[in-house]
């Protein structure tokens, strides 16, 4: 009964922290929700790629969505509108202007070595072939002084290059431009091995947090395959709003207590254990999208709604088999733990064609669809450690080890329960087999 005592005060720590996320954390919502915006971009053939394939649309999109990924936004819809245009959607984002800036950036990042000094005075700079693409990621750190500074590490490829790069040129200074614009010159004092280098400085003596932030975001983002031109962009107001989010909050609240008014009448005592799991659980699983932090759209509510559902139908398999075992004339305490392992093997394997069922979504679906199988996947295994742990809990600690004096307890009537057998006395020969005298 110590075990028990010590689980039930975890969970109880477990709750209150889950209230407290709620309390503090911003929820963030969906485009359908808060509203946003939406841009068309249409592919533009370049020297290098003279056609717009399929293949590139894939490139492309790809390319984007890390793009808009990069800036913060959940719940983001990159899909394919015919041949060559693609359809962004980003919700809770107000200053387009940024966006629309940040998915037409092509973040070339070149290192230069010094040529000839010009006619008016001005140092000339020569490509080297270090470039942006050799990059392996960037990160946004400090330097010694406390300045900010773009931090670089190189793949393979581009490791060797910058040795022999800094290598020859030892004694001289190396510049770095960002989208054709100088940044730094440092002077180069030995070779530097190891493929890690930094951006500091800037023209104009130090960087701003939010630039050193947006290079790190194009760099790590990567150049665009093909150029994207947007020919069509919209504010989009939210397609529910505030009034609609109060109504479904409502009619969840009326489900909720639906569901829990029924538990209580037919299953009595048990009913009423499994409500306060379920408000458990939905403290839970609503701290848990706070936490990671999931996007809510409708789709997303729908699939949190469901998993209630999946929850309580986890209660109903355990308190039938509890009734059965009751019925056979087995002790309380007996009961409650064979009537739990025996619904285990359930509501696992019909937890676990859910769960399957969510990763395929997640993973072949958009981001509406992708909303929806995060949240029920995530409802679901919630739903397993409130059915499974909560509530086996609170009934251990409620009826404890006694016998069960009031059947109506459990929505049984006296006749309902059988007598069970004692073994009064067993030779040894005759146990080993099961027979009982």
């Amino acid at each position: 009964m110590k075990n028990k005592i010590i689980l039930f005060w975890v969970i109880v720590f477990i709750t209150i922290a889950s209230i407290a996320v709620i309390h503090f954390k911003p929820i963030s919502l969906g485009l359908d929700l808060v509203g946003g915006s939406r841009l068309v971009l249409e592919a533009q053939p370049s020297s290098d790629v003279k056609k717009i394939t399929p293949e590139v649309m894939d490139s492309l999109q790809f390319a984007i969505e890390n793009r808009v990924n990069a800036l913060g936004v959940g719940e983001t819809v990159v899909q394919k509108v015919g041949d060559k245009r693609l359809m962004v959607e980003i919700p809770n984002i107000t200053d387009t202007k940024k966006a629309k800036e940040f998915l037409g950036e092509t973040a070339q990042l070149e290192f230069k070595e010094p040529g000839e000094i010009t006619a008016d005075g001005y140092q000339d700079w020569l490509p080297t072939g270090l470039t942006g693409k050799d990059l392996k990621k960037a990160s946004v750190s400090t330097s010694t002084t406390g300045e900010w500074i773009v931090s670089l590490e190189f793949n393979a490829e581009g490791a060797q290059k910058f040795a022999d790069l800094t290598r020859r040129l030892v004694g001289k200074q190396m510049a770095i431009f960002f989208n054709d614009k100088f940044q730094s010159a440092p002077r180069i004092n030995e070779e530097i091995v190891g493929g890690r280098a930094q951006i500091s400085g800037g023209a104009d003596g130090g960087f701003e947090y939010e630039e050193v932030k947006n290079m790190v975001d194009l760099l790590n983002a990567g150049a665009l395959p093909v150029g994207a031109e947007i020919i069509e962009e919209n504010s989009v107001g939210p397609s529910l709003g505030a009034d609609s989010i109060q109504k479904s909050e409502f009619a969840g609240l009326i489900g909720i207590s639906l569901v829990m008014l029924f538990m209580i009448i037919y299953y009595r005592a048990p009913g009423v254990i499994a409500s306060i799991a379920l408000c458990i659980y939905s403290v839970i699983v609503f701290a848990i999208f706070k936490l990671i932090p999931v996007t809510l759209t409708l789709a997303g509510i729908a699939g949190f709604i469901l998993s209630i559902g999946m929850a309580v139908d986890a209660n109903i398999l355990i308190f039938e088999r509890t009734k059965e075992e009751l019925k056979t004339g087995r002790s309380l305490f007996t009961a409650i733990n064979s009537g739990f392992d025996r619904a285990f093997t359930s509501i696992f394997d019909s937890n676990m064609s859910t769960i399957i069922t969510c990763a395929i979504l997640y993973l072949l679906g958009t981001g509406t669809v992708k909303g929806f199988a995060l949240t029920l996947a995530i409802g679901v295994l919630v739903s397993m450690f409130s059915a499974i742990t909560v509530t086996k809990n609170l009934m251990h600690i409620v009826f404890g080890t006694g016998e069960l004096k009031h059947p109506g307890l459990f929505g049984l009537k006296a006749s309902d329960i059988n007598k069970s057998y004692v073994a009064t006395e067993t030779k040894k020969e005759k146990a080993k087999f099961g027979v009982l005298n």
